[in-house]
Parts: C-alpha cells; sequence; structure tokens
C-alpha cells in the first residue's frame, strides 16, 4: 500500500506545482486554497507511504515524481522546452525511480 501512497502523493505533488503560477504569489483565493490543499494532501500521503518505505527512498521517489511530472506538464500545457538533453535527464530521474522501487525491500533476493 506504501508505493500506491506514495504514487499519489506524487500525483498531489504534481498538481500543486502546477497550479503554484495561478496562485500570483498566493494572492488569488482560489488556487491559493487549490495549491493548499495539495501541498497538504501530498505532504499527508507522504507520510503514510513512509510508515513502510524507508524515508529515503520515499523521499526521493515523491521528489523525483514530482519534478517529472511538473516538468512533462510545463512541456504540454506551458511550451516548455523539450529538447532531447532535457529529455535525456528526465528519463535518467525515471530511471532512478524504478531503480529504487526495484531495490525496495522485500523486491530482490539478496546473492
Amino acid at each position: 500500500m506504501g508505493w500506491i501512497y506514495l504514487l499519489l502523493a506524487g500525483a498531489c505533488e504534481i498538481l500543486y506545482a502546477a497550479a503554484m503560477p495561478k496562485t500570483n504569489g498566493f494572492t488569488q483565493l482560489w488556487p491559493s486554497l487549490f495549491c493548499a490543499t495539495f501541498i497538504a494532501g501530498s505532504m499527508y500521503l507522504l507520510l503514510l507511504a513512509a510508515r513502510s518505505i524507508p524515508i529515503g527512498t520515499a523521499y526521493a521517489v515523491w521528489v523525483g515524481i514530482g519534478a517529472v511530472g511538473t516538468a512533462i506538464y510545463g512541456m504540454l500545457a506551458l511550451g516548455e522546452d523539450h529538447s532531447p538533453l532535457r529529455l535525456l535527464c528526465f528519463m535518467l530521474i525515471i530511471s532512478g525511480i524504478v531503480g529504487l522501487k526495484l531495490l525496495a525491500p522485500g523486491q530482490y533476493q539478496a546473492m
């Protein structure tokens, strides 16, 4: 269940990061409330995930999901740079996330 919480926490991370520009420095009420709700949700779900996933792994995966997801949003919705080198860097982050999942306790047998 911890990995599901972690994926949901990452999704909340993407939602609040995408909403941040619309808050205009947290001066716009509804975008700010949306943003704050998803910040709180993201932190709570990370807390739940950390009950069964080591905090270092959980935090790294959470940040990675948020960073890559927000970058994808920026490229698709905001027209941000999507050069091949930038995409390669994001693929490296994704491979790190997958690696952390594969090496999570209980996912492999010691040799």
